[in-house]
């Protein structure tokens, strides 16, 4: 990979990071609940299956997904059951200033709890592959070591999703510190359920391509 393609892809990853999607709202409503803090986790979670997303797809294995309509449609299913569900846990959410540390660990707030839904947010997300097999060859120089090249594609990536996700995730903390009352707290957990039910039905509607 040459510097003017990793300079080309670094735009590029700047792109897709700070694209409005469901790894957005996540790090947001993980953020209105719990505090930066921890939605740091959250955030460390969607980075994961943002380079687990990566590594199938450099592993061929995306190719596979994509072709395979079964494979597709049960990856997808699951992606839309747990955006869906995620939504309706966030809109049913205490209509309180929840302190994290107290709450970790009966309202879903421990750093292992958010690590996994952010991974699974995007681990389960079929779009991602299959935008993902649409990007990156077009960066990857088959003459060249491939392993080197995915590897500095997946730290690229990782960087620009955390500076990203990190002030998305910034701004609903700062949202939560200044909207305390309980009308307020409510509205936006219902604000974020409903982003991230909507998120799930427009994957619903992703279809493969033939």
């Amino acid at each position: 990979m040459t510097l003017e393609t990793w300079l080309a892809f670094f735009v590029a990853s700047w792109l897709i990071s700070a694209s409005p999607g469901a790894g957005a709202i996540s790090a947001m409503a993980a953020a209105s609940r719990f505090g930066l803090a921890r939605a740091m986790a959250n955030i460390g979670g969607l980075i994961a299956g943002i380079l687990f997303v990566l590594t199938i797809v450099a592993a061929g294995l995306g190719a596979l997904l994509a072709a395979s309509a079964v494979a597709f449609t049960v990856v997808k299913w699951l992606g839309v059951a747990y955006l869906v569900w995620l939504g309706v846990e966030q809109w049913r959410a205490p209509a309180f200033a929840v302190d994290a540390d107290a709450a970790a660990g009966t309202l879903g707030g421990t750093r292992r709890q958010l690590f996994v839904r952010g991974f699974l947010v995007n681990a389960t997300n079929p779009k991602g592959i299959v935008f993902m097999l649409a990007v990156l060859p077009q960066f990857i120089d088959p003459a060249r070591p491939q392993l080197v090249q995915y590897a500095i594609c997946g730290a690229t990536l990782a960087f620009t999703d955390l500076v990203v996700m990190t002030g998305y995730a910034a701004f609903a903390a700062k949202a939560l510190r200044l909207l305390r009352r309980p009308h307020h707290i409510r509205a936006m957990n219902r604000a974020f359920g409903g982003l991230l039910m909507t998120m799930g039905a427009l994957l619903a509607s992703f279809k493969r391509a033939a």
